[in-house]
């Protein structure tokens, strides 16, 4: 931890928000947000694709710059800040990790299904030998037990990462929830433990302040809220939050107020609130960044996205599987088809 602060957060609005602009972020918008960001005294910010290293592609969804430059340009103007960067093994490669990591990235969060931790081995290995911090990212965790997220982040501590997190991807978590399971990986790990809330129920905030109250160190934020779904823990209001009921994070909280009014809300799509389909993806328990794939398939095949995403929440579809979207929506038109003809 650092020196008077009791919780240190990462900045991930340029990564998590990649998904609420549909990747289109320019080097001027990454320029502009990550500069200011770093005046605020931000310790870490996230820089990717919104599916990590690797993601630019026709399934998840291309990029509109290459994601090197937007590492490059981020890197660039932080003197304070520190760049990280996403990685799922399976988009992301060591070579995409090691081309990041010679642009500047100091850090990298390895994500993995909460029940696949042992993917994870050789990024987490690569990466602490490239000497960078290293982060387990354990996404959906709404999906497994405590017993199972304790079991999967230790193979991850056992791999040599640094921080493991528990992730609530789908924003499908109670605060109650997150307090078990927080606890028991401070309980059962040597090193420190995080947690990655969003918004989609409207408790990302809640079960911030619980994750914390549990234990949890490492916090991470979108500021404005910019990301998937409706978006992640508002940064700036958690800041002032934190800063009322004492708990010290050491970033500037008026600038940042300043940076989410002047600089990140011109270059959202649209204000961050909790649609009908975003509530959808939380009700359901899936992955946050399927709200734009769903609604795109809804329209294609004449259906209202709650339904696609209902199936898929019934078929347990995690992220890596946005393939599956266009399929369960296309099953779904035809039985509507079939029986419309009967």
């Amino acid at each position: 931890m650092a020196e008077n602060v009791d919780v240190i957060i990462t900045e991930v609005a340029l990564r998590d928000g990649s998904h609420a602009v549909a990747h289109q972020f320019t080097v001027e918008q990454v320029t502009a947000v990550a500069r200011a960001l770093n005046e605020a005294k931000v310790p870490y910010i996230e820089v990717s694709h919104g599916d990590g290293l690797g993601g630019s592609t026709l399934q998840y969804g291309l990029s509109k710059v290459n994601q090197f430059e937007l590492i490059k340009a981020a890197v660039d103007v932080c003197d304070y800040s520190k760049i990280s960067v996403l990685l799922l093994p399976g988009i992301g490669t060591v070579e995409d990790l090691e081309k990041a990591h010679a642009l500047g990235a100091k850090m990298v969060r390895v994500a993995t299904h909460v029940t696949e931790a042992d993917i994870s081995k050789q990024h987490i290995e690569y990466a602490k030998n490239l000497g960078m911090e290293v982060v387990g990212f354990l996404m959906m965790a709404h999906m497994a037990s405590v017993e199972k997220v304790v079991e999967q982040a230790k193979l991850m501590e056992s791999y040599g990462a640094d921080i493991v997190y528990v992730t609530d991807s789908a924003g499908a978590m109670v605060p109650a929830q997150v307090t078990d399971k927080i606890k028991a990986l401070k309980a059962a790990l040597h090193i420190e433990v995080g947690f990655h809330a969003h918004n989609n129920l409207g408790l990302a905030m809640g079960n911030t302040l619980a994750a914390i109250e549990a234990g949890a160190t490492r916090i991470d934020g979108s500021i404005r809220a910019l990301g998937a779904g409706a978006g992640n823990t508002q940064t700036e209001v958690l800041c002032a939050t934190l800063e009322k009921i004492g708990v010290k994070t050491g970033i500037n909280l008026y600038k940042m107020m300043d940076t989410a009014e002047d600089i990140v809300a011109p270059i959202m799509h649209g204000p961050q609130e909790i649609t009908k389909d975003s509530l959808t993806l939380g009700f359901a328990g899936v992955y946050s960044s399927f709200r734009l794939h769903a609604q795109r398939a809804g329209e294609k095949f004449g259906l209202d996205p709650r339904e696609i995403l209902i199936e898929l929440g019934n078929r347990k579809v995690v992220g890596g599987q946005e393939d599956m979207i266009a399929d369960v929506a296309a099953e779904i038109a035809a039985k509507k088809k079939q029986t419309t003809a009967i």
